[in-house]
């Protein structure tokens, strides 16, 4: 649970950051908010303020692209403490964009190692997806991964975590047993996990 004053400075911060990203949508990156973590870090509250809300719009487009949707939200907000509680350790003489990407994509692995514990434990026969096109999409670089795994890891996965079917559904779909279904899950989501360990930051 994020503390109440990180609360309120992203709560303060997102109507600010809607109309920046209405006004410079285009031309915002992630390098361009280094000198906004350097006036932070020397205690200037409105562009600790602004910088916080930029960076929970990436958090999400980042994320949309990687989870399933009902772990997007958590991981965005697991990542802007972490980026608070780390910012004494960003330094204004590099790139902004390295330092954030190494953040996420370190509660990336950290979310893959949730999923991956929570299948192992007990996984809800039903995950309602309201859209299941929709997500597929938005998980096009988990999806891509899923090529790297066994083919009955990457079916169970994409049918379960993104698609939305529910384990009996995936089942019946692949032709394995509801423990089996799961148990490829939970291989396939730490397979996954090392995968992701290994390669360069991105983005």
């Amino acid at each position: 649970m994020r503390p109440d004053f990180l609360s309120r400075i992203i709560s303060v911060s997102s109507s600010g950051a809607a109309r920046v990203g209405r006004e410079r949508s285009s031309r915002t990156t992630p390098d361009s908010w280094s000198s906004l973590m350097e006036a932070a870090q020397n205690g200037h509250g409105g562009a600790y303020r602004r910088l916080l809300g930029e960076t929970s719009e990436w958090l999400k487009r980042y994320f949309e692209r990687r989870l399933p949707p009902g772990d997007v939200d958590d991981a965005v907000q697991e990542t802007l403490l972490a980026i608070h509680r780390r910012r004494h350790t960003y330094d204004p003489q590099y790139p902004f964009g390295p330092w954030l990407a190494a953040i996420a994509k370190n509660k990336w692995v950290d979310q893959l190692r949730s999923l991956a514990r929570r299948t192992a434990d007990e996984l809800p026969d039903e995950i309602a997806v309201g859209d299941h096109e929709a997500s597929v999409v938005s998980s096009s670089v988990l999806a891509s991964l899923l090529d790297q795994l066994r083919p009955a890891q990457a079916q169970a996965i994409l049918l379960v975590k993104v698609q939305g079917y529910s384990i009996e559904d995936a089942s019946g779909e692949i032709g394995l047993s509801p423990s089996a279904v799961k148990m490829n899950i939970h291989r396939g989501l730490a397979r996954l996990t090392a995968i992701i360990e290994k390669t360069p930051d991105v983005e």
